[in-house]
């Protein structure tokens, strides 16, 4: 049985659970309050098949200090290879859970990505129900990659700001790349790479009611929202993910 422990990384001490080749977040946000430095994932049945294709990603997650369990595919995996029972904490969580604390103390907060339309939206969001929050907004080019000036001027933009928290929402697997790469260049405590919580926040696209969240089928009520995104995320590599984790289950274990 995988057991939960209390590890280091540089300058990062929270508690943590092992799963396969990844090491799970399994603590109280709150230990995020007293972190220095941090980079900031999460990871679900999605992007944990899309890193099995792609290196660079799986670095990036690999390379995370706090990578959070977004999914109830990913704990109820945990519970069946391991007998271990951890808490989701979606990047939704996260988000409002670092926005109450900014706001009790007076702190600041960057959003990097998105158009400039959706951190308008944030933005007003924002001064009605966290009006002790500074925030600082930046829109990059929407483009496949970006250069060496864009990346540049985005860095220049967080920098300039100084937040405690930024928050990237560029998409999977695009953001942790970008995270991961900058993320020493970065003058910001917390770097969270969130994705679909800015287009959440901003109120373009719902989020499923929080019955459907308790109940372990917010996938299912986004499914039904948007089902020409995202029916590949889940209808195809829904089944891809079981399958892996019932081979991890049942492998022989050499000699």
């Amino acid at each position: 049985m995988l057991k939960t422990k209390t590890t280091q990384q540089p300058a990062v001490q929270v508690t943590t659970t092992p799963f396969l080749h990844y090491t799970l977040f399994s603590g109280s946000l709150d230990e995020l309050h007293s972190i220095d430095k941090a980079l900031i994932n999460t990871i679900n049945q999605y992007s944990y098949c899309i890193a099995e294709q792609d290196p660079a990603f799986k670095q990036a997650l690999l390379g995370a200090e706090i990578l959070l369990p977004d999914g109830v595919a990913i704990t109820a995996s945990l519970r069946f290879l391991s007998g271990k029972r951890i808490q989701k904490i979606a990047g939704a969580d996260l988000h409002q859970h670092l926005l109450a604390y900014l706001n009790q103390k007076g702190g600041r907060c960057f959003y990097l990505g998105a158009s400039v339309e959706t951190l308008q939206k944030i933005q007003k969001r924002l001064e009605q129900e966290y009006p002790d929050v500074e925030a600082g907004f930046y829109s990059p080019p929407f483009k496949a990659a970006f250069s060496k000036e864009d990346n540049a001027a985005m860095i220049e933009a967080v920098n300039a700001f100084q937040p405690e928290v930024l928050f990237i929402g560029m998409t999977a697997p695009k953001q942790e790349k970008w995270g991961y790469q900058f993320h020493a260049d970065l003058d910001a405590r917390l770097t969270c790479c969130i994705g679909a919580v800015f287009d959440f926040y901003a109120g373009s696209i719902q989020r499923p009611p929080q019955i459907w969240i308790n109940l372990g089928l917010e996938w299912l009520g986004r499914l039904l929202r948007e089902p020409k995104r995202l029916w590949k995320r889940y209808l195809y590599y829904g089944p891809i993910f079981a399958v892996g984790m019932l081979r991890e289950k049942f492998k022989k274990t050499p000699g």
